[in-house]
């Protein structure tokens, strides 16, 4: 099937318009006209999340995702609770972490929302970060990826998804070839100019909106603009690409603070679990150890007493990391006590033993976590992972399916439905699950081959037979359909 991707006008003011005169553009006074919203009649929403799981997909060949389920628990709670104050609460929306220190963050179709963890990182308050995703959100809710059909070329959806992907993420993407690269540059240049200028003011406008409503600081908005315009200066050459892509200059700055000067004024305190995120992802993507142990040991110190705490935790998380499986342990066992209902410490400290192999230790502290935390979908995930480390693999299929059909629908949940099957030796479903998974990030070459491999086990009857093939042919499709524009 192909559609009118909304990327060829994007891809332009991307990549050829160059970002000094989007900032003359920007610094003139800023007029909204009534575009409308024609998209609506250019793509059906069968198409939208179509397009929107084929963007998804394409990341996964591009850039490293998170899979730690705590950080993807924490980054769709607060997506969510900015789209129930959005002007679109019903739409669907996906939201994740990429692990990677540079600056970025984007908005994809469908929904899906893609925050570097680089940008976590630099956010000094919650309301911060929540300010950005905001304005992410507000580039899905106003329709701009698809008010630019009527200026697109007609490519395939893969093709099509890839090529956004790429753009979005300022990198050259493997699956995109020239013909792919002529229809990108097919567009038209004027229109996007406009198009862009117009699309940055009125996801600030409509962003800040979600973001009262959704009880985080306006002011937190031009704050954080601010502070990247200045640190800007040091970038030189290595300009992040949020800069690029989301040009910050005075007028943006002064308009959006004006907006948040209507608001009244308060106190917005961050919450715990972006203190501990934060402190998670400093280790996860840490390119000094040392330099990680200076900063989380000088902060133990430091602050008030749940900020040492966090700090403390993040010394933790380093030992762990470093196998220092003791260390971690006393530190936890430390928080747990101190801190009896907080998951992450006790989730923590379940995994410390979980690493240790104490196995036996590990198991008992999950079940007790389950109990205490019924509805904490990451320390469900935790406990399944523990289970199959135990041998438990009957047990872990049943605790699988009682994941919320939104956990269900992420790559590692048929990354452990074929580990499941694995472990009780089905392994014709161990590779149909296994391809499932495969073909979620990106990697239908290796769907394909899963499929063969379970088409060619002793346990298949009829009707799994019947799946296999129906997903063979649509997986062949699609890669034929990738292939089309290359």
């Amino acid at each position: 099937m192909n559609v009118k991707p909304a990327i060829a006008a994007l891809a332009i003011s991307l990549a050829l318009f160059p970002a000094q005169q989007q900032a003359l553009e920007l610094n003139s006074k800023i007029e909204l006209p009534d575009m409308g919203d024609s998209s609506g009649t250019l793509i059906t929403p069968a198409e939208e999340k179509e397009f929107g799981e084929a963007f998804f997909r394409s990341l996964h060949s591009q850039i490293t995702i998170n899979q730690d389920a705590e950080i993807q628990q924490y980054i769709q709670t607060i997506g969510e609770k900015l789209t129930a104050n959005s002007d679109a609460p019903g739409s669907p929306f996906h939201f994740f972490v990429v692990l990677d220190n540079n600056i970025n963050a984007f908005a994809g179709p469908g929904g899906y929302i893609g925050v570097n963890s680089g940008l976590i990182l630099i956010t000094e308050a919650e309301s911060e970060l929540a300010s950005v995703m905001a304005h992410e959100i507000a580039h899905v809710t106003q329709r701009h990826l698809y008010r630019a059909y009527e200026a697109a070329s007609r490519l395939s959806i893969p093709t099509a998804a890839a090529t956004l992907a790429a753009i979005l993420l300022g990198t050259q993407s493997p699956e995109l070839g020239q013909a792919a690269i002529i229809a990108i540059q097919a567009g038209s240049l004027q229109f996007q100019i406009d198009f862009t200028r117009e699309n940055e003011a009125e996801a600030d406008r409509v962003g800040m909106q979600t973001l009262a409503s959704s009880q985080y600081d306006p002011r937190s908005m031009p704050t954080f603009f601010e502070r990247l315009q200045q640190s800007s200066r040091y970038y030189g050459q290595n300009t992040p690409e949020f800069l690029r892509t989301h040009p910050v200059t005075a007028s943006r700055i002064s308009d959006t603070r004006g907006r948040a000067e209507t608001y009244p004024y308060k106190q917005y305190p961050d919450s715990l679990g972006y203190q501990l995120t934060k402190a998670k992802l400093r280790v996860l993507t840490s390119p000094d150890t040392a330099d990680t142990l200076k900063y989380f040991q000088s902060r133990s110190t430091q602050g008030t007493t749940e900020q040492r705490a966090v700090a403390r935790y993040g010394l933790g998380l380093l030992a762990q990391h470093q196998q220092k499986f003791e260390t971690a342990e006393s530190i936890f066992q430390q928080l747990s006590q101190e801190y009896p209902n907080q998951a992450q410490y006790l989730s923590a400290l379940a995994h410390t033993a979980l690493d240790a192999k104490n196995y036996n230790t590990a198991l008992a502290r999950y079940k007790k976590l389950t109990e205490h935390f019924p509805d904490n979908q990451a320390i469900k995930l935790e406990y399944i992972s523990a289970l199959l480390k135990t041998g438990s693999a009957e047990s872990a299929r049943q605790n699988l399916l009682l994941l919320k059909p939104k956990n269900q629908q992420q790559p590692i949940y048929w990354q452990l439905l074929a580990q499941v099957y694995s472990d009780l030796n089905k392994p014709a479903e161990s590779h149909r699950y296994l391809a499932e998974y495969y073909y979620r990030t990106g990697q239908t070459k290796d769907a394909i081959l899963q499929i063969q491999l379970a088409q060619q086990s002793k346990d298949l009857n009829f009707q799994l037979s019947s799946i296999l093939n129906e997903r063979l042919n649509f997986f062949i499709s699609e890669e034929k359909e990738a292939r089309r524009n290359q």
